[in-house]
Protein backbone atom coordinates (compact mmCIF):
# COMPACT_ATOMS: atom_id res chain seq x y z
CA UNK A 1 0.00 0.00 0.00
CA UNK A 2 1.43 3.41 -0.97
CA UNK A 3 1.38 6.71 0.89
CA UNK A 4 -1.91 7.69 -0.69
CA UNK A 5 -3.65 4.71 0.85
CA UNK A 6 -3.81 2.93 -2.51
CA UNK A 7 -3.65 -0.82 -2.76
CA UNK A 8 -2.86 -0.64 -6.48
CA UNK A 9 -1.40 2.47 -8.13
CA UNK A 10 -2.00 3.82 -11.63
CA UNK A 11 0.50 1.60 -13.49
CA UNK A 12 0.13 -1.48 -11.27
CA UNK A 13 -1.26 -4.64 -12.84
CA UNK A 14 -3.42 -6.30 -10.17
CA UNK A 15 -3.98 -10.07 -10.32
CA UNK A 16 -6.90 -11.07 -12.55
CA UNK A 17 -9.24 -11.78 -9.64
CA UNK A 18 -8.52 -8.37 -8.06
CA UNK A 19 -8.93 -6.65 -11.44
CA UNK A 20 -12.27 -8.32 -12.15
CA UNK A 21 -13.47 -7.54 -8.63
CA UNK A 22 -12.62 -3.85 -8.90
CA UNK A 23 -14.05 -3.61 -12.44
CA UNK A 24 -17.33 -5.14 -11.31
CA UNK A 25 -17.67 -2.59 -8.52
CA UNK A 26 -17.10 0.31 -10.92
CA UNK A 27 -19.66 -1.25 -13.23
CA UNK A 28 -22.25 -1.47 -10.48
CA UNK A 29 -21.60 2.15 -9.51
CA UNK A 30 -22.05 3.55 -13.02
CA UNK A 31 -24.44 1.17 -14.76
CA UNK A 32 -27.69 2.81 -13.70
CA UNK A 33 -26.21 6.28 -14.29
CA UNK A 34 -25.37 5.32 -17.89
CA UNK A 35 -28.80 3.91 -18.78
CA UNK A 36 -30.89 6.52 -16.93
CA UNK A 37 -30.45 9.45 -19.40
CA UNK A 38 -31.63 7.45 -22.44
CA UNK A 39 -34.60 6.17 -20.43
CA UNK A 40 -35.55 9.73 -19.38
CA UNK A 41 -35.10 11.06 -22.93
CA UNK A 42 -37.08 8.20 -24.50
CA UNK A 43 -39.94 8.77 -22.07
CA UNK A 44 -40.00 12.52 -22.74
CA UNK A 45 -40.00 12.02 -26.52
CA UNK A 46 -42.53 9.18 -26.42
CA UNK A 47 -40.27 6.62 -28.13
CA UNK A 48 -41.37 2.99 -28.44
CA UNK A 49 -39.85 0.15 -26.40
CA UNK A 50 -37.71 -1.14 -29.29
CA UNK A 51 -36.12 2.26 -29.90
CA UNK A 52 -35.66 2.82 -26.17
CA UNK A 53 -34.01 -0.57 -25.78
CA UNK A 54 -31.63 0.18 -28.65
CA UNK A 55 -30.69 3.60 -27.26
CA UNK A 56 -29.93 2.04 -23.86
CA UNK A 57 -27.77 -0.61 -25.53
CA UNK A 58 -25.85 1.96 -27.54
CA UNK A 59 -25.28 4.09 -24.42
CA UNK A 60 -23.57 1.10 -22.79
CA UNK A 61 -21.64 0.22 -25.97
CA UNK A 62 -20.34 3.77 -26.51
CA UNK A 63 -19.46 4.16 -22.82
CA UNK A 64 -17.27 1.07 -23.16
CA UNK A 65 -15.40 2.47 -26.17
CA UNK A 66 -15.08 5.89 -24.49
CA UNK A 67 -13.76 4.40 -21.24
CA UNK A 68 -11.13 2.39 -23.14
CA UNK A 69 -9.93 5.50 -24.99
CA UNK A 70 -9.66 7.46 -21.73
CA UNK A 71 -7.75 4.73 -19.87
CA UNK A 72 -5.54 3.45 -22.69
CA UNK A 73 -4.92 6.73 -24.55
CA UNK A 74 -5.36 6.53 -28.33
CA UNK A 75 -3.02 9.03 -29.93
CA UNK A 76 -3.50 12.39 -28.19
CA UNK A 77 -6.94 11.39 -26.89
CA UNK A 78 -7.28 10.05 -23.35
CA UNK A 79 -6.01 10.98 -19.89
CA UNK A 80 -4.37 7.62 -19.09
CA UNK A 81 -6.11 7.37 -15.70
CA UNK A 82 -8.70 4.92 -14.37
CA UNK A 83 -11.35 7.15 -15.85
CA UNK A 84 -14.86 5.94 -16.67
CA UNK A 85 -17.08 7.70 -19.20
CA UNK A 86 -20.81 7.48 -19.61
CA UNK A 87 -23.90 9.27 -20.87
CA UNK A 88 -24.00 12.80 -19.45
CA UNK A 89 -26.95 14.06 -17.41
CA UNK A 90 -26.01 17.68 -18.24
CA UNK A 91 -27.39 17.38 -21.76
CA UNK A 92 -30.82 15.93 -20.97
CA UNK A 93 -32.72 19.23 -21.31
CA UNK A 94 -30.99 20.34 -24.57
CA UNK A 95 -31.50 16.82 -25.96
CA UNK A 96 -35.24 16.89 -25.25
CA UNK A 97 -35.40 20.37 -26.81
CA UNK A 98 -33.55 19.15 -29.92
CA UNK A 99 -35.76 16.06 -30.10
CA UNK A 100 -38.88 18.21 -30.05
CA UNK A 101 -37.48 20.26 -32.96
CA UNK A 102 -36.12 17.54 -35.25
CA UNK A 103 -36.38 14.16 -33.54
CA UNK A 104 -33.46 11.77 -33.08
CA UNK A 105 -31.59 12.95 -36.23
CA UNK A 106 -31.37 16.52 -34.82
CA UNK A 107 -30.15 15.15 -31.47
CA UNK A 108 -27.36 13.11 -33.03
CA UNK A 109 -26.36 15.96 -35.37
CA UNK A 110 -26.07 18.42 -32.47
CA UNK A 111 -24.19 15.79 -30.44
CA UNK A 112 -21.56 15.47 -33.17
CA UNK A 113 -21.12 19.11 -34.21
CA UNK A 114 -21.38 20.49 -30.67
CA UNK A 115 -18.61 18.12 -29.54
CA UNK A 116 -16.14 20.13 -31.64
CA UNK A 117 -16.43 22.91 -29.02
CA UNK A 118 -14.91 20.60 -26.40
CA UNK A 119 -12.22 19.47 -28.83
CA UNK A 120 -11.32 23.15 -29.34
CA UNK A 121 -11.18 23.81 -25.59
CA UNK A 122 -8.72 20.91 -25.20
CA UNK A 123 -6.36 22.46 -27.75
CA UNK A 124 -6.24 25.86 -25.97
CA UNK A 125 -6.22 24.45 -22.45
CA UNK A 126 -2.71 25.81 -21.79
CA UNK A 127 -4.07 29.33 -22.18
CA UNK A 128 -7.37 28.51 -20.55
CA UNK A 129 -5.37 27.45 -17.47
CA UNK A 130 -5.05 31.13 -16.61
CA UNK A 131 -8.82 31.15 -16.26
CA UNK A 132 -9.44 27.60 -15.00
CA UNK A 133 -7.16 27.82 -11.95
CA UNK A 134 -6.85 25.16 -9.21
CA UNK A 135 -9.26 27.26 -7.11
CA UNK A 136 -11.84 27.22 -9.92
CA UNK A 137 -11.40 23.50 -10.53
CA UNK A 138 -11.70 22.79 -6.78
CA UNK A 139 -14.96 24.74 -6.68
CA UNK A 140 -16.30 22.84 -9.72
CA UNK A 141 -15.33 19.44 -8.23
CA UNK A 142 -17.01 20.36 -4.94
CA UNK A 143 -20.15 21.48 -6.79
CA UNK A 144 -20.14 18.23 -8.79
CA UNK A 145 -20.07 16.24 -5.55
CA UNK A 146 -22.73 18.42 -3.89
CA UNK A 147 -25.08 18.26 -6.87
CA UNK A 148 -24.67 14.48 -7.05
CA UNK A 149 -25.52 14.18 -3.36
CA UNK A 150 -28.99 15.46 -4.25
CA UNK A 151 -29.34 12.51 -6.65
CA UNK A 152 -28.06 10.13 -4.00
CA UNK A 153 -30.43 11.34 -1.25
CA UNK A 154 -33.38 11.14 -3.67
CA UNK A 155 -32.52 7.50 -4.30
CA UNK A 156 -32.22 6.87 -0.56
CA UNK A 157 -35.79 8.09 -0.11
CA UNK A 158 -37.06 5.75 -2.83
CA UNK A 159 -36.58 7.77 -6.02
CA UNK A 160 -39.16 9.47 -8.23
CA UNK A 161 -41.55 6.51 -8.03
CA UNK A 162 -41.74 6.90 -4.25
CA UNK A 163 -42.34 10.62 -4.64
CA UNK A 164 -45.33 9.86 -6.85
CA UNK A 165 -46.89 7.12 -4.71
CA UNK A 166 -46.33 8.82 -1.36
CA UNK A 167 -43.78 6.36 0.07
CA UNK A 168 -40.79 8.70 -0.25
CA UNK A 169 -38.69 8.71 2.90
CA UNK A 170 -40.46 5.68 4.38
CA UNK A 171 -38.67 3.83 7.17
CA UNK A 172 -38.27 0.85 4.85
CA UNK A 173 -36.55 2.90 2.14
CA UNK A 174 -34.32 4.77 4.58
CA UNK A 175 -33.55 1.55 6.45
CA UNK A 176 -32.34 -0.22 3.30
CA UNK A 177 -30.24 2.81 2.28
CA UNK A 178 -28.75 3.07 5.79
CA UNK A 179 -27.98 -0.66 5.80
CA UNK A 180 -26.06 -0.40 2.51
CA UNK A 181 -24.18 2.72 3.62
CA UNK A 182 -23.20 1.25 7.01
CA UNK A 183 -22.08 -2.03 5.43
CA UNK A 184 -19.87 -0.19 2.93
CA UNK A 185 -18.27 1.90 5.70
CA UNK A 186 -17.69 -1.19 7.88
CA UNK A 187 -16.10 -3.24 5.11
CA UNK A 188 -14.12 -0.26 3.83
CA UNK A 189 -12.50 0.06 7.27
CA UNK A 190 -11.33 -3.55 7.14
CA UNK A 191 -7.60 -4.28 7.06
CA UNK A 192 -8.38 -7.11 4.62
CA UNK A 193 -7.80 -5.65 1.16
CA UNK A 194 -10.35 -7.94 -0.47
CA UNK A 195 -13.07 -6.87 1.91
CA UNK A 196 -12.06 -3.24 1.37
CA UNK A 197 -12.09 -3.55 -2.43
CA UNK A 198 -15.35 -5.45 -2.22
CA UNK A 199 -17.06 -3.02 0.15
CA UNK A 200 -19.32 -1.51 -2.53
CA UNK A 201 -20.41 -4.74 -4.16
CA UNK A 202 -20.92 -6.48 -0.80
CA UNK A 203 -23.06 -3.62 0.49
CA UNK A 204 -25.15 -3.45 -2.70
CA UNK A 205 -25.59 -7.25 -2.93
CA UNK A 206 -26.74 -7.59 0.67
CA UNK A 207 -29.03 -4.57 0.25
CA UNK A 208 -30.52 -6.05 -2.95
CA UNK A 209 -31.18 -9.41 -1.26
CA UNK A 210 -32.72 -7.81 1.85
CA UNK A 211 -34.93 -5.54 -0.28
CA UNK A 212 -36.09 -8.59 -2.30
CA UNK A 213 -37.27 -10.35 0.86
CA UNK A 214 -38.94 -7.10 1.95
CA UNK A 215 -41.07 -7.24 -1.19
CA UNK A 216 -39.37 -4.26 -2.87
CA UNK A 217 -38.34 -6.18 -6.01
CA UNK A 218 -41.00 -7.39 -8.47
CA UNK A 219 -39.80 -9.19 -11.62
CA UNK A 220 -43.35 -9.87 -12.83
CA UNK A 221 -43.44 -6.57 -14.76
CA UNK A 222 -40.39 -7.36 -16.89
CA UNK A 223 -40.76 -5.54 -20.24
CA UNK A 224 -40.43 -7.24 -23.61
CA UNK A 225 -36.89 -6.26 -24.60
CA UNK A 226 -35.15 -7.65 -27.69
CA UNK A 227 -32.51 -10.26 -26.90
CA UNK A 228 -29.70 -8.81 -29.00
CA UNK A 229 -28.78 -5.45 -30.50
CA UNK A 230 -26.12 -4.73 -33.14
CA UNK A 231 -24.41 -1.30 -33.34
CA UNK A 232 -25.34 0.38 -36.62
CA UNK A 233 -23.92 3.89 -37.33
CA UNK A 234 -26.50 6.53 -38.27
CA UNK A 235 -29.35 4.04 -37.85
CA UNK A 236 -31.86 6.86 -37.29
CA UNK A 237 -30.23 9.35 -39.64
CA UNK A 238 -28.69 12.73 -38.83
CA UNK A 239 -29.74 16.36 -39.34
CA UNK A 240 -28.38 19.73 -38.21
CA UNK A 241 -30.33 22.42 -36.39
CA UNK A 242 -28.46 25.63 -35.49
CA UNK A 243 -30.27 26.40 -32.22
CA UNK A 244 -29.80 22.80 -31.04
CA UNK A 245 -26.11 22.85 -31.99
CA UNK A 246 -25.58 26.17 -30.15
CA UNK A 247 -27.26 24.87 -26.99
CA UNK A 248 -25.15 21.69 -27.11
CA UNK A 249 -21.92 23.63 -27.76
CA UNK A 250 -22.47 25.82 -24.70
CA UNK A 251 -23.00 22.78 -22.49
CA UNK A 252 -19.92 21.11 -23.98
CA UNK A 253 -17.82 24.08 -22.82
CA UNK A 254 -19.11 23.49 -19.31
CA UNK A 255 -18.50 19.74 -19.46
CA UNK A 256 -14.91 20.55 -20.43
CA UNK A 257 -14.61 22.43 -17.14
CA UNK A 258 -16.24 19.52 -15.32
CA UNK A 259 -13.85 17.10 -17.06
CA UNK A 260 -10.89 19.21 -15.97
CA UNK A 261 -12.18 19.09 -12.39
CA UNK A 262 -12.79 15.33 -12.53
CA UNK A 263 -9.31 14.68 -13.96
CA UNK A 264 -7.82 16.88 -11.22
CA UNK A 265 -9.68 14.92 -8.53
CA UNK A 266 -8.77 11.60 -10.15
CA UNK A 267 -5.09 12.57 -10.34
CA UNK A 268 -5.12 13.68 -6.71
CA UNK A 269 -6.75 10.47 -5.50
CA UNK A 270 -4.42 8.35 -7.66
CA UNK A 271 -1.30 10.02 -6.28
CA UNK A 272 -0.50 11.75 -9.57
CA UNK A 273 0.56 15.42 -9.99
CA UNK A 274 -2.20 18.04 -10.27
CA UNK A 275 0.09 20.77 -11.60
CA UNK A 276 2.88 21.03 -14.17
CA UNK A 277 3.40 19.89 -17.76
CA UNK A 278 2.54 16.22 -17.15
CA UNK A 279 -0.81 17.12 -15.61
CA UNK A 280 -1.58 19.67 -18.36
CA UNK A 281 -0.95 17.06 -21.07
CA UNK A 282 -3.12 14.58 -19.19
CA UNK A 283 -5.96 17.09 -18.82
CA UNK A 284 -5.74 18.05 -22.52
CA UNK A 285 -5.92 14.40 -23.53
CA UNK A 286 -8.86 13.75 -21.22
CA UNK A 287 -10.90 16.72 -22.46
CA UNK A 288 -10.04 15.89 -26.09
CA UNK A 289 -11.26 12.33 -25.50
CA UNK A 290 -14.45 13.75 -23.97
CA UNK A 291 -15.16 15.57 -27.25
CA UNK A 292 -14.04 12.74 -29.55
CA UNK A 293 -16.07 10.17 -27.62
CA UNK A 294 -19.16 12.36 -27.78
CA UNK A 295 -18.68 12.69 -31.55
CA UNK A 296 -18.52 8.88 -31.78
CA UNK A 297 -21.64 8.69 -29.60
CA UNK A 298 -23.58 10.78 -32.13
CA UNK A 299 -22.43 8.48 -34.94
CA UNK A 300 -23.49 5.38 -32.98
CA UNK A 301 -26.98 6.61 -32.03
CA UNK A 302 -26.12 7.65 -28.49
CA UNK A 303 -25.85 10.86 -26.49
CA UNK A 304 -22.98 13.10 -25.30
CA UNK A 305 -20.50 11.39 -23.02
CA UNK A 306 -18.60 12.85 -20.07
CA UNK A 307 -16.23 11.64 -17.39
CA UNK A 308 -18.09 10.18 -14.43
CA UNK A 309 -17.33 11.75 -11.06
CA UNK A 310 -18.62 8.61 -9.31
CA UNK A 311 -15.51 6.87 -10.47
CA UNK A 312 -13.28 9.09 -8.30
CA UNK A 313 -15.19 8.18 -5.18
CA UNK A 314 -14.87 4.50 -6.07
CA UNK A 315 -11.07 4.76 -6.39
CA UNK A 316 -10.84 6.44 -3.00
CA UNK A 317 -13.08 3.88 -1.33
CA UNK A 318 -11.50 0.76 -2.85
CA UNK A 319 -7.87 1.88 -3.00
CA UNK A 320 -7.57 0.63 -6.62
CA UNK A 321 -6.35 3.27 -9.10
CA UNK A 322 -4.91 0.95 -11.77
CA UNK A 323 -5.90 2.05 -15.26
CA UNK A 324 -5.74 -1.58 -16.39
CA UNK A 325 -8.95 -2.11 -14.44
CA UNK A 326 -10.49 0.36 -16.89
CA UNK A 327 -9.87 -2.02 -19.80
CA UNK A 328 -12.10 -4.61 -18.16
CA UNK A 329 -14.76 -2.03 -17.30
CA UNK A 330 -14.75 -1.04 -20.99
CA UNK A 331 -15.06 -4.68 -22.08
CA UNK A 332 -17.98 -5.32 -19.71
CA UNK A 333 -19.80 -2.21 -20.95
CA UNK A 334 -19.33 -3.17 -24.62
CA UNK A 335 -20.61 -6.70 -23.97
CA UNK A 336 -23.59 -5.41 -21.99
CA UNK A 337 -24.40 -3.18 -24.94
CA UNK A 338 -25.17 -6.28 -26.97
CA UNK A 339 -27.54 -7.73 -24.34
CA UNK A 340 -30.16 -5.17 -23.24
CA UNK A 341 -31.91 -7.72 -21.03
CA UNK A 342 -29.04 -7.34 -18.55
CA UNK A 343 -29.91 -3.68 -18.20
CA UNK A 344 -33.49 -4.56 -17.44
CA UNK A 345 -32.42 -6.78 -14.55
CA UNK A 346 -30.23 -4.03 -13.12
CA UNK A 347 -33.00 -1.51 -13.53
CA UNK A 348 -35.06 -3.51 -11.04
CA UNK A 349 -32.56 -2.68 -8.29
CA UNK A 350 -34.50 -0.62 -5.70
CA UNK A 351 -33.46 3.03 -5.54
CA UNK A 352 -32.58 2.94 -1.81
CA UNK A 353 -29.97 0.20 -2.44
CA UNK A 354 -28.17 2.31 -5.02
CA UNK A 355 -28.77 5.47 -2.97
CA UNK A 356 -27.01 4.11 0.08
CA UNK A 357 -23.90 3.38 -2.00
CA UNK A 358 -23.86 6.49 -4.19
CA UNK A 359 -24.48 8.89 -1.31
CA UNK A 360 -21.15 7.92 0.20
CA UNK A 361 -19.32 8.00 -3.12
CA UNK A 362 -20.69 11.40 -4.04
CA UNK A 363 -19.64 12.71 -0.65
CA UNK A 364 -16.06 11.64 -1.32
CA UNK A 365 -16.11 13.58 -4.60
CA UNK A 366 -17.16 16.74 -2.75
CA UNK A 367 -14.43 16.16 -0.15
CA UNK A 368 -11.84 15.84 -2.95
CA UNK A 369 -12.94 19.27 -4.19
CA UNK A 370 -12.64 20.75 -0.71
CA UNK A 371 -9.12 19.31 -0.52
CA UNK A 372 -8.15 21.07 -3.77
CA UNK A 373 -9.58 24.38 -2.50
CA UNK A 374 -7.81 23.97 0.84
CA UNK A 375 -4.47 23.50 -0.96
CA UNK A 376 -4.75 27.08 -2.29
CA UNK A 377 -4.11 30.35 -0.46
CA UNK A 378 -7.51 31.48 0.79
CA UNK A 379 -7.13 35.27 0.70
CA UNK A 380 -9.92 37.87 0.41
CA UNK A 381 -10.27 37.34 -3.34
CA UNK A 382 -10.47 33.56 -3.01
CA UNK A 383 -13.07 33.93 -0.25
CA UNK A 384 -15.24 36.11 -2.49
CA UNK A 385 -14.87 33.76 -5.46
CA UNK A 386 -15.83 30.76 -3.32
CA UNK A 387 -18.77 32.61 -1.78
CA UNK A 388 -20.17 33.81 -5.13
CA UNK A 389 -19.71 30.43 -6.83
CA UNK A 390 -21.28 28.33 -4.09
CA UNK A 391 -24.11 30.81 -3.55
CA UNK A 392 -25.09 30.88 -7.22
CA UNK A 393 -24.40 27.21 -7.93
CA UNK A 394 -26.24 25.84 -4.91
CA UNK A 395 -28.89 28.56 -5.28
CA UNK A 396 -30.13 27.34 -8.69
CA UNK A 397 -29.71 23.75 -7.53
CA UNK A 398 -32.03 24.34 -4.56
CA UNK A 399 -34.44 26.73 -6.30
CA UNK A 400 -34.39 26.25 -10.09
CA UNK A 401 -37.61 28.31 -10.21
CA UNK A 402 -35.40 31.42 -9.94
CA UNK A 403 -34.85 31.01 -13.70
CA UNK A 404 -38.54 30.69 -14.56
CA UNK A 405 -38.72 34.10 -16.28
CA UNK A 406 -35.75 33.43 -18.57
CA UNK A 407 -35.97 31.98 -22.11
CA UNK A 408 -36.05 28.18 -22.32
CA UNK A 409 -32.53 27.94 -23.77
CA UNK A 410 -31.10 29.97 -20.89
CA UNK A 411 -32.96 27.83 -18.36
CA UNK A 412 -31.65 24.66 -19.98
CA UNK A 413 -28.07 25.83 -19.70
CA UNK A 414 -28.09 27.42 -16.24
CA UNK A 415 -30.46 25.10 -14.39
CA UNK A 416 -27.43 23.01 -13.42
CA UNK A 417 -25.66 24.17 -10.28
CA UNK A 418 -22.39 22.94 -11.77
CA UNK A 419 -22.86 25.11 -14.84
CA UNK A 420 -23.91 28.24 -12.97
CA UNK A 421 -21.39 27.84 -10.16
CA UNK A 422 -18.58 26.94 -12.56
CA UNK A 423 -19.18 29.97 -14.77
CA UNK A 424 -19.51 32.17 -11.68
CA UNK A 425 -16.16 30.86 -10.44
CA UNK A 426 -14.45 31.58 -13.78
CA UNK A 427 -15.91 35.06 -14.23
CA UNK A 428 -15.46 36.20 -10.62
CA UNK A 429 -11.89 34.87 -10.57
CA UNK A 430 -11.12 36.92 -13.69
CA UNK A 431 -12.95 40.10 -12.70
CA UNK A 432 -12.25 40.49 -8.99
CA UNK A 433 -9.04 42.34 -8.25
CA UNK A 434 -8.00 42.97 -4.65
CA UNK A 435 -4.72 44.52 -3.63
CA UNK A 436 -3.62 42.74 -0.50
CA UNK A 437 -2.07 44.98 2.16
Amino acid sequence: MDNNGLIYGLEDRPPLKDTLFAALQHLLAIFVAIITPPLIISGALGLDIQTTSYLVSMSLFVSGIATFIQCRKVGPAGCGLLCVQGTSFSFISPIIMAGAIGGLPAIFGATMVGALAEVFISRILKYAMKIITPLVSGIVVTLIGMSLIKVGITSCGGGTAALENGTFGSFQNLGIAALVLVLIVLFNRSSNRYLRMGSIIIGITIGYVVSYFCGMVDFSNMPDYSLFNVPLPFKYGVSFNFSAILAFALVYVITAIEAYGDITANSLISGEPVEGEKFLKRAQGGILADGVNSFLAGMLNSFPNSIFAQNNGMIQLTGVASRYVGYFIALFLVLLGFFPIVGVIFSFMPDPVLGGATLLMFGTVASAGVKIIASQKIDRKATLVIAISFSMGLGVELYPEILSQFPETVKNIFSSGITTGGLAAIISNMVIRIKEE
